[in-house]
Parts: C-alpha cells; structure tokens; sequence
C-alpha cells in the first residue's frame, strides 16, 4: 500500500511539470515530501540504497504520469479548464497544513515578511506575463546542444522550487512546445519501432535530460543548504511560492463559456483535489528521511 501510495504520489508530481502553470514542487510540498525528496536527491551517493529505495517509486510514478497521463490533461485544460485548475488548487490547498507548521511565528521578521512578498508577487507577475510563441520542433545543431542543456538547467530548478512552474517558464522562454512534442514523438517512433523516427527527439531530449540531471542535483543543494542555515526565511519564501500558485493557475485559466454548472463543477473537483492530498499526504508527510 505504501508503495502505491508513493507511486500516485510521482504521478501527481508528473503531471504538475507538464502542466503550464501548475508546479511539481507545490505538489511535493502539499503531500509532505518535499524535505524528504530533497535530501536523497542530495544525498544520493552516500546514502545510495535508502535514497534509491526511496525515489525509484516517486520516479515510476512521474514517467507513468508524464507519458501516460499527459494527453488526457491536455484535453481536460482544454475542454474543461477551469474545473480542472481548481483540482490542482484543491491538491494545493490540501497539503498547506505541512508547510505552515514549520513556519514558528515567534521568529518571523521583516526580512521574512518581504522574502515572503518578493515570490508571492513574482509568481503572480509571471502568470501575468504574455506566452512567447513555440516552434512545433527545434533545428538540431552544436550551439543549440548547449541552449538545451541551459534549458534542461532551468527547467529542473523550476520543477523542485514550490510554486515555479517549469512548463511555464519553458513556454515563456519558448522550449516548452518543441519538448513535449519530441517526448510525444519519442513514444510514437518507439511504439512504432520507427528508428529513423527516434533520432530527432533523442538529439533533443539528450541534451535536455543533461540539463535536467545537472539542475535537479545543483538546486536541491541550494534548497538543502537554505533549509539548514535560514529555515524560517526559507519556509516563508516557500510558503510565499505555494500561496501564489492557485492565484497563478486561475490566472492562466481558460474561463470562456464558464456557467453555473462549470462552477459547481469546479467546487466538487476543488473538494476532492482537497481530500486527494490529504489522503495522499497521511501517514507519510513528511517521510523520515534515509539515515546513514
């Protein structure tokens, strides 16, 4: 049963990356993982067997949700935007209790006050901010190689931060339709045995995996580092993130054609994305941490 409910848990965290707007990084925080996500990532090597134990499931669970569920959540943000959103929301707002109990508030002060502000209102600027448009695929050379990996960088650090959607950000910076189209293409050409077919997709998701591994390993670093030295600044930037995030997604929600019944809709998928995380999160928030 715990191995199912980890599992679920990485394809929620999946699905979060992919969708623009929505972030994997909320999505660990609202389930009580993050710390423990964050620290097998760093610790990986020293503790290489209890931190593998613990990521492989987490890790099925996000490859399940990203390749299997990804078209369907396409079409549900496309044809039912707004009671989708607020499933997202709801799994937010279900996971807060975690987050807001590492905050002590004796110790808050202004300099975590304005830690706090500084990524609310960034996070809502950059919903705000127009779409760049996408290329459907990229022209494959040595110089974009590189661009990929910067992007892979990016990309990875925005998916562990709360409250930064990596999908976003690749969109405004252009990547985001030429990547998940060549994970799309990926699939097809290896469902198809079509080897003429992978090469593209593979020139470019190579790079971009790179990318990924480098950015996951160097922020989670960072994360840990600020976690240990400023944890109450850090918890406050945190929940500054995570708070900004149902104002993003309802920002960038479709409301065209929203009626009465898309509204109540909306309230029964805001309450189950609510239980969904809460169930999701008992008895595993917060998961002790590998111990050498």
């Amino acid at each position: 049963m715990k191995l199912l409910n980890q599992i679920l848990r990485g394809v929620v965290i999946g699905v979060a990356n992919i969708i623009p707007g929505v972030s994997g990084g909320t999505m660990m925080v609202s389930m009580g993982i993050y710390d423990t996500l964050i620290h097998c990532i760093t610790h990986l090597f020293s503790e290489f067997k209890k931190s593998i134990k613990t990521l492989l499931p987490y890790a099925i669970g996000m490859v399940v949700g990203i390749v299997v569920l990804a078209s369907l959540l396409t079409y549900l943000f496309e044809h039912h935007a707004l009671p989708t959103s607020t499933a997202f929301i709801g799994l937010i707002l279900g996971g807060l209790g975690p987050i807001v109990a590492k905050v002590d508030r004796k110790k808050i002060n202004w300099v975590a006050i304005v830690i706090f502000l500084f990524f609310f209102v960034g996070i809502i600027v950059m919903a705000l901010t127009g779409d760049v448009a996408n290329p459907e695929s990229l022209q494959m050379n040595v110089g974009q190689f590189f661009v990929l990996i910067v992007m892979g960088c990016i990309a990875a650090a925005t998916m562990i931060i709360p409250g930064v959607s990596g999908s976003m950000v690749l969109m405004l910076m252009g990547y985001y339709t030429p990547i998940l189209n060549a994970v799309s293409n990926l699939k097809d050409a290896v469902f198809a045995l079509d080897f003429a077919g992978m090469v593209l997709p593979v020139l470019t998701l190579l790079p971009f995996g790179i990318g990924v591994v480098l950015g996951i390993f160097g922020v989670a670093k960072l994360i840990e580092w600020l976690l240990a030295r400023f944890p109450i600044q850090t918890y406050c930037g945190v929940l500054g993130l995570v708070l900004s995030s149902p104002v993003a997604i309802l920002l960038r929600t479709d409301l065209t054609g929203v009626n009465w019944v898309t509204i109540l809709v909306s309230v029964v998928t805001l309450v189950l994305g609510f239980v969904a995380a809460m169930l999701l999160a008992r008895g595993s928030q917060e998961e002790a941490a590998p111990k050498a």
